[in-house]
């Protein structure tokens, strides 16, 4: 983890972006820690997410798996692992296909899609985002991030009818 302070992190800017740019890969690997951690810190206390007997026996499914707030979390520091502390996301929609596993290796692939500016001036990047283990993709999803447009941008700062996710 950094330990840099938000000002010392360069902000990645609209300008420096293109349509078909590929993100790098987040690579993960999947422990009954980060399934069952996933699961109490969004209070989902089912227990297809920590008991594997009742996983096994109740889903017919191999081990414990990740929520689906757990794969939401882990799309968004993918997403704002490359933007910066100054991405800020608009929008997120996913679909899952397939459960992930304890002993599973995430990997997290994106491509920039759409790159431009809103009526209002705010920068928008969309990005196609897969989590994939092994050759089977088990989620895709869609994200709309906004970014600076400028040194002195911030997507945080916008506020009211300058905030259009």
């Amino acid at each position: 983890m950094s330990t840099l302070p938000t000002a010392a992190v360069p902000a990645l800017l609209l300008a420096a972006v293109r349509v078909g740019d590929q993100l790098p890969e987040l690579v993960v690997d999947v422990t009954a820690t980060t399934v069952v951690l996933g699961s109490l810190a969004t209070r989902d206390w089912r227990p297809m997410h920590h008991d594997r007997d009742f996983a096994q026996r109740r889903n017919g499914v191999r081990d414990i798996f990740l929520n689906t707030p757990n794969q939401a979390a882990w799309f968004e520091r993918y997403v704002t692992d490359w933007t910066g502390p100054h991405g800020r996301l608009g929008r997120m929609t996913f679909r899952m296909t397939g459960s992930v596993f304890p002993g599973d290796t995430m990997v997290f692939r994106g491509e920039v899609s759409e790159a431009g500016t809103d009526d209002v001036g705010c920068g928008w990047v969309t990005l196609e985002v897969t989590l994939s283990v092994g050759d089977e993709r088990k989620t895709g999803c869609r994200v709309r991030v906004a970014v600076p447009v400028s040194p002195d941008d911030n997507p945080w700062d916008r506020r009211g009818d300058r905030w259009r996710p």
